[in-house]
């Protein structure tokens, strides 16, 4: 398993004010599902940050995501350390696979692969 890339995740309630703040230090929007916003910059589109308001097909908000080339190897490792999965892994209708999981820390990590 491979990871392609981390994202933070911020939870908030002002998507355009924190796409113009953001937009301050060169990022732009690339997607906008209306309740998850990513934005990235030209010059370097893998280095993301999103704006969650909350998740909207999960019973908890994540705090950051993690790409990995294999979400279902991911998923078995994860499971089989005993880890809490706080979301189990499945499709979702936007292209990607994943699942979440609660790190030692309390915090809720999203583990996706794009389809």
């Amino acid at each position: 398993m491979t990871v392609r890339r981390v994202m933070p995740l911020v939870q908030s309630e002002a998507m355009s004010e924190s796409r113009e703040f953001y937009g301050l230090l060169g990022f732009e929007e690339v997607m906008n599902h209306g309740w998850i916003m990513t934005l990235a910059p030209p010059s370097n589109p893998a280095a993301q940050i999103s704006i969650i308001t909350s998740d909207a097909t999960a019973p908890v908000t994540p705090d950051l995501s993690v790409e990995v080339d294999d979400v279902d190897a991911a998923y078995a490792v994860v499971r089989s350390s005993g880890a809490e999965i706080v979301h189990p892994l499945q499709a979702e209708e936007w292209g990607v696979r994943r699942f979440m999981v609660r790190d030692p820390n309390g915090r809720v990590v999203n583990v996706l692969s794009h389809r």
